[in-house]
């Protein structure tokens, strides 16, 4: 596998060890079909429980059975399950970063108890409530609501392009609390077999489609007043939580674009044209040369994130930079790799037309690539571009 510069040269035994199980189970779990689910719309769903033995749900997080790995350890991690396909590691970054970690930042003892476990084990899967239709890079603009009623809260609103909501036990969902001053945004627990909770599939995508997406419709629901996030109010919440699942889109990126160099690489030695292989021709190298350069200044600044992430000095706009940088790298080299195939590569037994199209989606969601680009540039200029 590329590491052209010897990073993994500094793993510990454990990051190693992390590596090669993630890589074996992509290896035997999900490459051998994931084409067939990619093209029939389905997500593996008799991985959901395996990938929790494996310890796959949140592992960078402590108790309740949690494995309490590095951050490091938690990058590899993601970067071994998108180069599956980007629908796997979606489902584990929504499972462990936006559900699993404001239960454990934000939640109540109570809550703690009885969702991380079940959650970490995979016998329990969650999804994460925020994008509305009419607020996706605005957020705080959202409508769904939730009004104090006797023990508890009635919720009203619609959360759409939501991963995982059609197989979800629980949404963490974000609303406006119009029974405090000021409206204030609140983290609220819902189990998605309450009355008045629908969480329909959301058909016809034309990207990340080995992933189950939908909407949480909320219609008059009621939730007891211990399912509110009790630490935690105002945009910090929804925002700190994309902050972790952004740290690892940043390193999924590259598992996707590294599996679409590998792929290339092995065609190009392979492939026999005008008397050798097509690797032998100085187009193709130069296509190689620079995937490689790419690839690995993408896995450079994932590294860095690591370890400013381990030291408590990671910002979220050192995480916008390598959201937008790296993904947008997938995204252009992955649409290299399947040049390099010629014909074949429209074709479902080679991964880089899957990743491109995946990519699409990865760099709209979690904050669009333009929306980066002004997070950074407010962080730059001290001047915020969206007033």
């Amino acid at each position: 596998m590329l590491d052209y510069v010897r990073l993994e040269s500094d793993l510990t035994e454990e990051e190693r060890m992390v590596r090669d199980t993630a890589r074996e189970f992509v290896d035997e779990n999900v490459r051998p079909d994931i084409g067939d689910h990619w093209i029939n719309g389905t997500f593996p769903t008799d991985l959901v429980e395996e990938m929790g033995e494996l310890g796959f749900y949140a592992p960078n997080l402590s108790g309740y059975g949690l494995p309490d790995l590095s951050e490091r350890a938690y990058g590899i991690l993601m970067q071994e399950l998108e180069a599956g396909d980007s629908g796997l590691r979606s489902m584990a970054s929504v499972q462990g970063a936006l559900v699993m970690y404001p239960i454990h930042a934000f939640g109540s003892d109570e809550q703690k108890d009885a969702w991380l476990e079940a959650l970490g084990e995979g016998e329990k899967v969650g999804c994460f409530g925020l994008t509305e239709p009419n607020h996706g890079s605005n957020p705080s603009g959202m409508e769904t609501h939730a009004d104090e009623d006797g023990d508890g809260y009635v919720l009203n609103g619609t959360k759409t392009w939501i991963t995982n909501a059609p197989l979800a036990d629980v949404a963490v969902v974000w609303a406006r609390d119009r029974s405090a001053d000021d409206d204030p945004v609140r983290g609220f627990l819902v189990e998605t077999d309450r009355d008045g909770v629908e969480t329909p599939t959301l058909e016809e995508k034309l990207s990340l489609r080995a992933s189950v997406t939908g909407q949480i419709e909320l219609s008059n629901v009621h939730v007891p007043a211990e399912n509110v996030l009790p630490d935690v109010t105002g945009m910090k919440g929804p925002l700190s939580c994309l902050t972790q699942a952004r740290f690892g889109i940043a390193w999924g990126a590259v598992g996707a674009a590294r599996d679409c160099f590998e792929t290339a690489r092995e065609y190009a030695t392979d492939r026999e044209q005008f008397g050798k292989p097509i690797g032998g021709f100085q187009l193709q190298q130069e296509k190689l040369a620079e995937m490689a350069t790419q690839i690995t200044t993408a896995q450079l600044l994932a590294y860095r994130l690591a370890e400013l992430k381990e030291r408590g000095e990671l910002r979220p706009e050192q995480v916008s930079m390598a959201k937008r940088n790296n993904v947008r790298m997938a995204r252009d080299q992955s649409r290299v790799a399947r040049e390099m195939l010629g014909g074949n590569g429209i074709s479902a037994d080679y991964s880089p037309m899957r990743h491109m199209a995946n990519l699409e989606t990865v760099y709209t969601y979690e904050g669009t690539h333009d929306i980066h680009s002004l997070i950074i540039g407010h962080d730059l200029t001290g001047i915020p571009a969206f007033e």
